[in-house]
């Protein structure tokens, strides 16, 4: 089995989300892979940056995503089942002008209006991130989000 650890913010202001658009076409929250002895909130903090060009203030842990993908669900032939544990953080943007990743994997970065998100092609975790805010679970934990059409992540 494969695993990732991660870390992303969920920043909102004036009922819009920052959301990131991948080069893969889905549009994600800003946030990646927690790298060897790296805290996650320093991962935060330098994915956002790295991301989006701004210094991010993190407000608060919203909680922690884990789900198993089969290995028959993933898009990678032949691949193995992955387990995927999402540290997601409530964020504000501090300082820098957004900007896409230069030479990464991000192609534009949008504040967008938090009811045209449902109409998006996005990753599941933006709708996990989006729900662990509005609903502020005292476990850090909401129920599973259904993935239906959405890419996995």
């Amino acid at each position: 089995m494969s695993f990732r650890l991660a870390a992303y913010a969920v920043c909102i202001e004036a009922n819009r989300a920052l959301l990131v658009h991948h080069r893969s076409g889905s549009w994600t929250l800003p946030g990646g892979r927690v790298e060897h002895g790296e805290d996650p909130l320093d991962t935060v903090r330098r994915e956002v940056l790295e991301e989006t060009g701004c210094a991010v203030a993190v407000e608060r842990l919203l909680g922690i995503d884990s789900r198993l993908i089969p290995a028959a669900e993933r898009a990678v032939p032949g691949g193995e089942d992955h387990q995927n544990v999402g540290i997601f953080y409530q964020g504000r943007l501090l300082t820098g002008d957004l900007r896409p990743e230069a030479n990464g994997d991000i192609v534009e970065i949008a504040w967008t209006a938090l009811p045209r998100v449902a109409s998006l092609r996005r990753s599941s975790l933006v709708d996990v991130g989006l729900a662990l805010a509005a609903t502020l679970p005292a476990d850090g934990h909401v129920a599973v989000v259904p993935v239906g059409g959405l890419i996995q992540h």
